[in-house]
């Protein structure tokens, strides 16, 4: 007997940096049952010209278009605005592959949203290794879950939180530590740098008891997070270096936590959750 033709998922890419170019690059080179259907960019030549030169073919639309062309969003845009990516994919009932996950502690409505339409809000493991553990050591009980980042300058620079401080990051002779708080204070005070202190939380025990802190270092050339949680069925801990990519802010990995997420789709044997 035949097997059943695969049905293909037409996958939109809202925001076209380092992220979304890498991940259509990936697509262009072929993953099954996926095809790439369409770019949201702000600048629509260049998001072209970007397009030519990666091999991948694709329409350039404004936000608004990408639902229509897609059954899947990846949003690996600037966070403020994931609610006008999210809110015409999840009321259309389908999927939204999130990046700014800090986003989604400051607006349980867009997961109310994919609750009431039947759509779905996916988290990749992005920069942060270990998630499968904590979750599943959710299951049970957990004691406490802390998380370690440091970073280079450049990788801070634009955090709000650093306004009122006097911080010269192109200055740092050594490491100082600039933030000790929760997960929800951390995604508000660094919402472009700290997207993996909020995956922590979400597939832990929540924002208000995930705590954070943060170490500008000028001895680290890699984005480093060290996890360390203690739970009734395993206490474990946990290190990443990430190398920076074209953005010094995220990981090469992240794209590629995408991609991988994605693979696992379609994938006969699918390893992990």
């Amino acid at each position: 007997m035949r097997p059943a033709a695969q049905t293909v998922t037409r996958v939109g890419i809202a925001g076209f940096g380092a992220i979304g170019q890498e991940l259509a690059r990936g697509l262009a080179q072929g993953i099954p049952g996926l095809t790439l259907a369409a770019v949201a960019a702000r600048d629509h030549n260049r998001a072209r010209a970007n397009l030519i030169r990666i091999g991948a073919d694709a329409p350039v639309v404004d936000i608004e278009g990408l639902e229509p062309l897609s059954d899947l969003v990846v949003e690996c845009a600037p966070a403020d605005v994931l609610p006008a990516i999210a809110e015409p994919v999840l009321r259309a009932g389908k999927e939204i592959v999130v990046l700014s996950a800090g986003v989604l502690l400051q607006r349980p409505d867009l997961i109310d949203l994919a609750r009431e339409c039947g759509g779905r809000i996916s988290v990749p493991t992005g920069a942060l290794i270990g998630l499968d553990a904590v979750g599943a050591a959710a299951e049970g009980t957990i004691e406490s879950v802390r998380m370690t980042t440091r970073k280079p300058g450049p990788g801070l620079v634009g955090a709000p939180y650093l306004e009122g401080l006097d911080v010269d990051l192109e200055d740092v002779q050594r490491p100082v530590r600039i933030f000790c708080g929760t997960a929800r204070e951390a995604a508000e005070g660094f919402p472009a740098n700290l997207n993996v202190a909020a995956a922590l939380a979400l597939a832990g025990v929540g924002p208000e008891r995930t705590m954070v802190e943060v170490w500008v270092d000028p001895r680290v050339t890699k984005n480093t997070h060290t996890i360390e949680v203690k739970a009734d069925v395993a206490d474990f801990t946990m290190t990443i270096e990430n190398v920076p990519s074209e953005n010094p802010r995220t990981g090469r990995i992240t794209a590629l936590s995408v991609i991988s997420l994605l693979r696992k789709r379609g994938a006969a044997l699918s390893v992990g959750t």
